[in-house]
């Protein structure tokens, strides 16, 4: 592979992860003349098992490094001529940013200032200097904090407001990055997105533990009464959208994107009792007495819902899926894939399940 030609090199960082790995394999299979780098630290929530289907291709590399080790991530940016980033390595659960604020605001702030400051340097080095280059640096929509039940949304103009460690670790790295477009002119896109759901995703997040919950017969922890709500996009949409506004969207440019699908925590308890319970071949309500309401999380946001007509009217982007249809693909891969559930939910990661929700 190091002998081929490659028109472009792109590095996605966090691509062992739930969402990264649908962006790797969406760019090596679509993108063949461009070489995919995939840097990931492999923490708990990444897995090389989720790339099977690319690994031998001959336009991917995987490279095992942490974001925050500056020096390693110079020399890749040199190596391999990286002209452009897609940057998802970060720090996701928000019960774990409240334990441990500190691993968040070293992974999601200082790890994206690394990769800010390696590239630039790198990509002044150049003759071309920023033509033909570009970070692309994937955010939340909790940054903007909480809705109100009347019908308002997230969009690219909603001011900042942080509720939690994780959302507060977000925000301060999507400022950094466009600082560095302000102050360098270094080509930046930022994107904040509604939750995702689907295949390969770790399950400390709410559908993949509930799924396995259900099939295991285990009590289902639904904070305060169920009533925040949620808007929910499926990840292979969410991996279109990406590859779009990397190709196409404008520098120094926000896209928020969303499922247009805002549902109930409670309500979308309900539906995963039904889905799976059906796929399982169990009598209707089998399981509904799982549901056990545990206190709320401090700082839990009532309310999410993105605007994406921006992404929409300029790009063409919608969702594929209604959510009903994409709830029943994603149910059916975790029953389809349950050798992959057991690796991911053995050992250290019962512990603290067992820890988080038990006797709350």
């Amino acid at each position: 592979m190091e002998n081929m030609k490659f028109e472009r090199t792109i590095l996605i960082t966090g691509g062992a992860g739930f969402i990264g790995s649908h962006v790797v394999r969406l760019f090596v299979n679509k993108y063949p003349c461009c070489r995919i780098v995939n840097l990931d630290k492999l923490t708990y929530a990444g897995n090389l098992a989720n790339l099977k289907d690319v690994e031998n291709s001959p336009n991917y590399r995987f490279i095992k490094a942490d974001i925050c080790d500056f020096d390693t991530v110079c020399a890749l940016m040199r190596e391999m001529k990286v002209d452009g980033v897609i940057h998802l390595a970060a720090e996701s659960h928000v019960d774990r940013s409240i334990r441990d604020p500190f691993t968040f605001a070293r992974t999601n702030v200082l790890g994206t200032l690394s990769l800010l400051q390696a590239a630039r340097q790198y990509w002044e080095s150049l003759p071309e200097r920023f033509e033909g280059k570009m970070f692309y640096h994937i955010s939340t929509d909790e940054v903007y904090g909480a809705l109100e039940f009347d019908g308002s949304l997230f969009t690219e103009d909603t001011k900042y407001d942080p509720h939690s460690p994780y959302s507060a670790s977000k925000a301060s790295s999507d400022h950094f990055v466009r600082a560095f477009h302000d102050t360098y002119g270094m080509p930046v896109i930022v994107t904040n997105c509604s939750n995702n759901y689907g295949p390969y995703q770790f399950p400390e997040k709410l559908i993949p533990l509930f799924i396995n919950n259900i099939v295991h017969r285990r009590p289902l922890p639904v904070y305060g009464k169920g009533e925040n709500v949620r808007d929910w996009l499926f990840v292979e949409d969410h991996a279109r959208a990406i590859d779009l506004i990397f190709h196409r969207g404008k520098a120094a440019q926000t896209y928020n994107i969303g499922g247009f699908n805002e549902w109930k925590n409670i309500d979308l308890v309900r539906l995963l009792i039904r889905t799976t319970d059906s796929l399982l071949g169990r009598p209707e309500g089998a399981d509904d007495d799982l549901v056990t309401f545990v206190t709320d999380r401090a700082g839990h946001d009532l309310r999410y819902a993105i605007d994406s007509t921006k992404l929409s009217s300029e790009l063409g982007w919608r969702p594929s899926l209604q959510f009903e249809e994409g709830m029943e693909k994603t149910v059916k891969w975790y029953l389809d894939n349950a050798a992959w559930l057991d690796n991911v939910t053995s050992g250290d990661y019962m512990k603290y399940y067992e820890e988080m929700y038990e006797g709350r």
